[in-house]
């Protein structure tokens, strides 16, 4: 959709969201950008690298056509990133997170597939000491997203019958201009619920500890810094590591200044909507959270967050047997299905209002 063409719309949101009176009523014009995450669902290449675990990874397990699964996995990749949010901003994200990836050539690959290369996608990654090689990255089109600086922040965890140290993957921060306006987005992959959510949950909160320390570190610099917590957490909106460790909120109204706020809470307890299913039952472990300057409401002269979502569109989700409805998954019973992720995508929409020439 066109710039244009999404005015009405948007419009018709801040009439009642800011108080608009009808006689302040007319045509105002927006400029719209989405920023998404996306577990990528083990996107691995099909050679094997002695430096880590990942013949684990389902491709490395199968015994033939690596290669051509490879470049199919990589092309299903590429079309649900060309896809999201393109039905309201006529582009792909301009900045969207990932985990689940080996290294910076699988990323490399994906942004090469035709159907993203005219986007022009740069690449933020580390490699991180999780003993498998699954890592966290962030990409972003250059034309819409300026890089000023990034950094790699380890999570200490330990086995909680050992105690020995536990390798996880560390979160990236990235500081940068989006449009001209300074950002900064903490990319995460929490520790998974092995083991069972208790036992494991210490892992989460140390977790979310170090997100929470980021973004404090950052506001210290500014209160008013516009900052995004994304990720895979492992964890639902409801669990004490968002709720307590980051205090993120549900309604508005509650944010302080430097407090964070959730769109995805309200979606999971009312409606029941998840990222991801096991045994039946839906989770929404994925979520993207982000501080009070971007839900203010007295002007639109910046960027203002304006809707979230999950994108769960029909084609990302399995059509039929026992797991209908839930996503579908790239690999099932030691074969790939051709399918995308056992995850669904999450997004968020900014606006700013665009001044008439």
């Amino acid at each position: 959709m066109k710039l244009q063409q999404f005015t009405l719309a948007i419009f018709c949101f801040l009439l009642a969201y800011s108080g608009y009176s009808q006689e302040d009523k007319k045509e105002k014009r927006f400029k719209i950008h989405t920023v998404a995450f996306y577990n990528l669902e083990n996107l691995f290449d099909p050679v094997n690298d002695t430096t880590k675990l990942d013949e684990r990874s389902p491709i490395m397990e199968m015994k033939a056509n690596r290669e051509e699964v490879y470049a199919k996995k990589v092309h299903n990749m590429a079309r649900v990133i060309a896809d999201i949010g393109s039905d309201v901003t006529g582009n792909s994200p301009a900045v969207i997170g990932v985990c689940e990836v080996e290294n910076r050539e699988v990323l490399v690959d994906v942004v090469n597939d035709p159907l993203l290369l005219g986007r022009d996608y740069g690449i933020i990654h580390y490699e991180s000491p999780d003993a498998r090689g699954i890592d966290v990255a962030l990409l972003y089109q250059k034309k819409l997203f300026r890089p000023i600086s990034h950094s790699s922040h380890e999570v200490k965890i330990f086995d909680d019958r050992t105690r020995k140290r536990q390798q996880t993957r560390d979160q990236l921060l990235v500081s940068g201009e989006l449009d001209g306006e300074l950002i900064h987005v903490i990319v995460n992959h929490w520790p998974s619920r092995s083991g069972g959510e208790a036992r494991s949950r210490p892992k989460r909160v140390a977790a979310a500890k170090v997100s929470k320390r980021l973004s404090d570190s950052l506001q210290a610099i500014d209160p008013y810094a516009k900052i995004f917590i994304m990720g895979d957490l492992n964890d639902d909106p409801t669990n004490d590591s968002v709720k307590k460790v980051i205090g993120a909120k549900s309604d508005r109204e509650d944010v302080e200044l430097k407090g964070i706020y959730n769109p995805y809470e309200d979606m999971f307890k009312k409606n029941g909507f998840g990222t991801t299913a096991y045994r039946d039952a839906w989770s929404l472990f994925d979520q993207i959270m982000f501080t009070k300057p971007l839900i203010e409401k007295e002007d639109y002269s910046s960027f203002r967050f304006y809707k979230a979502g999950i994108y769960n569109k029909v084609y990302l989700t399995n059509p039929r047997g026992r797991w209908r409805g839930y996503p579908l998954r790239s690999f099932a019973d030691g074969g790939f299905t051709n399918g995308f992720s056992d995850h669904f995508p999450v997004y968020v929409y900014l606006i700013r209002e665009v001044e008439d020439q």
